[in-house]
């Protein structure tokens, strides 16, 4: 039963979420407490299907004792149980130890390759750009506008001689504010994580659009830190230079499709999340991290329960 319900929720789960999480008005709002919740709809799938297989595996009544019968549970895992088979145990945990191997290929395959990149350009900006103390930042020259961050150790900022020639001041230094938001944040992480996620389940929906709202919810969170120090109208006007450029893939460039929209939010109000509104999507967040493991447990704790308050009525 404990099976069938997480496997049925993780299927649902990844078609309906997109739609039911990307209606929350309040995103643009709040987009660290949106793209908590987008990676812990991600989160929660995944884990369902982990949790499935285990359930399926592993008798409620076998985790309903503990820890302390590891050697009965080794025993009871490839011996014949009610409703188990030793063909079920090992098709179930062939099952997550392949979903396991290829979350991690896919996240280390998308690390080796951001990093092999990052490296090489690094390695160009080393000859062809030039570290302006001034503004802390490399500035290359190059006849497109850009404003980029190039993460590792140490990340840096970017910025280009035409999009000096087309900022002002205090523009750039806005938009250099906005790449190290970027940079202290370690958004890239993020960004990879969601990545791996969905080469792991490719043309799922949940998936592929936690990858663009993710990448898409970090360029307005960097805005809102760049926005603490810096006018909001300077960051705005900034925007408005940079929209047509683009960062290199694996990057996190200021300009990019989502300008224009950020645009319009940097010059309209936003008013901060109401207590209701962040309580709900708190609860959001710790119900999906939650629930799953919550469904899994629910049987053997159970038994865990009726074993022992048997005994200790048999004790009376």
């Amino acid at each position: 039963m404990t099976t069938a319900v997480l496997a049925v929720y993780a299927i649902i789960a990844a078609i309906l979420l997109p739609r039911v999480v990307g209606r929350a008005r309040w995103a643009d709002r709040a987009p660290s407490l949106a793209i908590a919740l987008w990676l812990a709809a991600t989160t929660s799938v995944v884990v369902s299907v982990l949790l499935a297989a285990f359930a399926l595996a592993v008798p409620a009544s076998m985790v309903g004792q503990g820890f302390a019968a590891v050697f009965d549970l080794c025993v009871a895992l490839f011996g014949q149980q009610p409703g188990l088979t030793s063909t079920t145990t090992g098709i179930a945990l062939l099952v997550a130890g392949a979903l396991a191997v290829r979350i991690t290929c896919c996240a280390t395959a998308v690390q080796v390759r951001v990093r092999t990149e990052r490296q090489h350009h690094a390695a160009m900006l080393r000859l062809l750009g030039e570290r302006d103390r001034w503004l802390g930042a490399i500035v290359l020259d190059y006849d497109e506008r850009l404003a980029y961050c190039l993460p590792g150790r140490p990340g840096e900022a970017v910025i280009t001689t035409a999009a000096l020639r087309a900022l002002t001041p205090g523009q750039a230094e806005a938009v250099l504010a906005h790449e190290r938001a970027h940079l202290h944040g370690r958004h890239h992480l993020l960004l990879a994580g969601a990545e791996a996620l969905a080469r792991s389940f490719p043309r799922i929906p949940l998936f592929e659009r936690t990858r663009s709202e993710v990448a898409r919810l970090l360029e307005l969170l960097a805005d809102d830190v760049a926005a603490r120090r810096h006018p909001r109208i300077l960051i705005a006007t900034a925007l408005v230079q940079l929209a047509t450029g683009r960062a290199p893939d694996f990057a996190l460039g200021a300009g990019g499709d989502t300008a224009v929209t950020r645009v319009r939010r940097m010059l309209t109000h936003q008013a901060p999340l109401t207590p209701r509104e962040r309580l709900g999507g708190l609860l959001a967040v710790a119900l999906l991290l939650t629930g799953p493991a919550a469904v899994a447990l629910a049987p053997g704790f159970g038994d865990f329960l009726t074993h022992h308050c048997h005994e200790i009525l048999l004790g009376c």
